[in-house]
């Protein structure tokens, strides 16, 4: 649940879950892809794009979170940057709502550069490539947004 009154976030009906345990989009949502290639030395992008993601949720979109960079750091098991903005709902909160309702991808490269495998991420991210990214945002209806 968010706090400071923004949003609160309801819980999965299990029985509406993808064969990837992500919510199905609401009919007339189209499906949200969004790219984060920046961590906390781009701290308000970050925020912006794991809130824009959480609220499409909230709405009821399908999204996937792809990590590239220093981003990929949202998805590490005790290693989430704390990126402590002023009226801003703590990415903490943001990326949970995003792991529970929907899919969190970090690059393959990107992990790789840093030493980093499936163990090493929170419950539910996986590892995939380009061309499993690119797959996914030429899909039918998709709309990708890149932060």
């Amino acid at each position: 649940m968010w706090h400071r009154g923004v949003v609160k976030l309801p819980g999965p009906d299990p029985t509406r879950l993808c064969h990837n345990g992500a919510v199905p989009s609401t009919p007339g949502f189209r499906p949200v892809a969004i790219k984060i290639t920046c961590g906390v030395e781009a701290a308000e992008r970050a925020n912006q794009a794991w809130t824009v993601a959480a609220t499409a949720i909230a709405s009821g979109a399908e999204v996937t979170v792809w990590l590239t960079g220093e981003a990929v750091w949202f998805a590490v098991v005790g290693r989430q940057p704390d990126l402590e903005l002023q009226h801003a709902t703590p990415v903490a909160e943001l990326i949970e709502a995003v792991r529970s309702s929907g899919r969190i991808v970090v690059c393959t490269q990107c992990a790789a550069r840093r030493e980093l495998t499936l163990g090493d991420l929170i419950e539910g991210a996986t590892i995939a490539g380009a061309a499993t990214f690119v797959e996914a945002v030429l899909g039918p209806q998709t709309q990708a947004l890149v932060y």
